[in-house]
């Protein structure tokens, strides 16, 4: 009697924005709520964020990694957060035993504390901290076709309970961030509206050279760390991926909390 393969988990592209996403969750946080709910247990979690930059790829094999406040000039609040979910060394070694296997020199970091750009966007979708979280590092000097790569490596890992995301950003020009404006600016929506059409028909290669193609790509990302991540869950969620949005709010004028769960049957 044969056993049924496990379904494929989705992957998840999430924006976190600013740290105030942690309390102003806007209609992005609570759209991240209902569809956490919706998934089936899970084994653990394992996040993408460009607060962790390292030279080459690095894996979190912290059991009890601490909530990191990677910030500053934030309302008091902010620091009291605090989002206790375990780590998981076994799956950190699973991550990079793929990684390594796929030719890359990961590296393990056992004192790893969580980031705000992975336990921000957790806390809306597990509140009670539950799921084990295993950090990646976002090697500093990688491209998106080097961070696609990382993502494809894990792919097996949504078949074995474990949902794959990127955390990043969809827009990010802090440059703008503070202009007071409420409105969203018109390149943002021209930049994350472009990037959706190139997602729905599948279009890799565009993506891969969004730099070059996309309207005001330079402008929505001066640099590239913030969205980098997306490649990351393009990777995870494979050729053949459909994407579900979950959100196109965008706070503060310029920052497009764009997120998307990519489905794919492979």
């Amino acid at each position: 009697m044969s056993v049924p393969t496990p379904p494929l988990l989705p992957v998840l592209f999430v924006s976190h924005g600013s740290p105030l996403f942690a309390v102003e969750p806007g209609t992005t946080g609570p759209a991240l709520h209902q569809w956490a709910g919706q998934l089936p247990a899970l084994r653990g979690v394992v996040v993408m964020s460009p607060h962790w930059m390292a030279p080459a790829p690095a894996v979190m094999t912290n059991p009890a990694p601490a909530t990191w406040h990677d910030f500053g000039g934030f309302p008091p609040a902010l620091y009291q957060l605090q989002y206790p979910a375990p780590g998981s060394p076994a799956l950190g070694a699973e991550v990079l035993a793929l990684l390594q296997a796929a030719g890359m020199a990961a590296q393990e970091d056992a004192g790893r504390p969580l980031d705000h750009g992975a336990w921000v966007p957790l806390m809306h979708m597990f509140p009670q901290a539950n799921v084990p979280v295993v950090e990646v590092a976002l090697p500093a000097e990688w491209g998106p076709h080097e961070v696609y790569r990382m993502g494809a490596a894990l792919q097996s890992l949504r078949g074995s309970g474990v949902l794959v995301i990127g955390s990043g950003s969809m827009t990010h020009n802090l440059r703008e961030y503070f202009g007071g404006a409420r409105e969203p600016a018109p390149y943002v929506l021209a930049f994350s509206r472009w990037i959706e059409a190139a997602i729905t028909r599948r279009d890799w290669p565009a993506l891969l050279d969004y730099r070059r193609q996309a309207p005001h790509a330079v402008r929505a990302h001066p640099s590239e760390d913030h969205f980098l991540p997306l490649f990351f869950a393009l990777g995870a969620g494979g050729e053949d991926a459909t994407a579900h949005y979950l959100s196109r709010e965008v706070m503060h004028s310029v920052l497009a909390m764009d997120a998307l769960a990519l489905q794919s049957t492979i």
